[in-house]
């Protein structure tokens, strides 16, 4: 933690005393030096958040201090007491809103919803499949998916607490919760009772888990790949090729919202944060004193188990 010199405030700009900030494992990967895309360094980290408005420049009409405001797409260097930046950067949200939530709803609930939208068209009584089901992604696509009458399957990892797990996931809405080893059949399509067969699966974990997720799919279906937690790689069978014509995609968020998306994306920020405010949409977080980040690191880094999303309080 190092104090930086202070910056001046432009006619365009906003300065913004950030309230809450996550660390994302994408924030993590950034640190490493293993992820695809880099700030300049020497950086601060930190890649979404919410902040309040502190003080704006000259010519800025539509925020005025008190206002609360997360950066829209995201931003790097969220991980800092105050951010001075252009004030298109921001985006005005209600504070009415969860501070966590607010802090959050980008990087993770944004993939979910983007993913139920952009693959196939999924209507009322369809279903969905996915593994790494108890992650924040997974979490948030069974919410989504159920407030819209989307059934999921979800699949998650043998380990102690995974009874717990189940039970957690289906007080989220999950239709059915099966362990891999459950999975371990001939025909595990046997196993959906009277649910239609999925036509989209999603993948954030590759290796064994991803073959279970495409055997699940319907003739024509699409699994989408945003993850690789098992470090992995995807194998698919010959006739899942030939025979069931399955597709395979990948979505990565930082791609999309690059692509001059930025109005559609506050309003999805604004749909999710409603949904949030209406107790529809909620994961596990715990928010930690700036002072006290060195912890909150540790934990992301998953040096003390399972841990819920870590959030920096500032």
């Amino acid at each position: 933690m190092i104090e930086l010199p202070p910056v001046e405030v432009k006619e365009n700009d906003v300065c913004v005393k950030m309230l809450a900030a996550p660390i994302n494992p994408s924030d993590i990967n950034r640190i490493e030096g293993v992820y695809p895309v880099r700030p300049k360094v020497p950086a601060v980290g930190g890649y979404e958040g919410v902040g309040e408005v502190y003080s704006v420049g000259s010519a800025v009409t539509r925020l005025a201090p008190g206002d609360w405001v997360i950066p829209s797409p995201p931003s790097s260097g969220t991980w800092q007491s105050y951010v001075v930046k252009d004030q298109s950067v921001w985006h005005k949200v209600s504070k009415d809103s969860p501070m966590e939530y607010a802090a959050t709803i980008i990087v993770n609930p944004l993939t979910a919803l983007r993913m139920l939208e952009d693959f196939t068209t999924l209507n009322s009584g369809d279903s969905i499949v996915q593994n790494g089901a108890t992650s924040i992604v997974g979490q948030c696509i069974i919410q989504i998916a159920r407030h819209r009458g989307i059934h999921s399957i979800n699949i998650i990892r043998d380990r102690a607490g995974s009874d717990e797990a189940k039970e957690k996931l289906k007080g989220l809405g999950a239709d059915e919760v099966f362990t891999e080893s459950q999975l371990e059949v001939k025909n595990v399509k046997g196993l959906l009772a009277n649910l239609p067969e999925p036509a989209l699966g999603f993948n954030c974990v590759g290796g064994n888990s991803a073959s279970k997720v495409l055997k699940f799919l319907s003739q024509g279906g699409t699994m989408v790949t945003y993850g690789g937690m098992s470090k992995k790689p995807i194998t698919v069978s010959t006739s899942a090729f030939i025979f069931k014509d399955l597709s395979l995609k990948g979505f990565w968020l930082q791609k999309w919202l690059s692509s001059e998306k930025a109005t559609e994306c506050r309003n999805m920020i604004d749909y999710l944060l409603c949904l949030a405010r209406e107790g529809k949409l909620k994961y596990d977080m715990e928010l930690v004193p700036f002072n006290n980040f060195q912890t909150a690191l540790s934990k992301a880094l998953g040096l003390h188990g399972s841990q819920p999303k870590q959030v920096i309080k500032f």
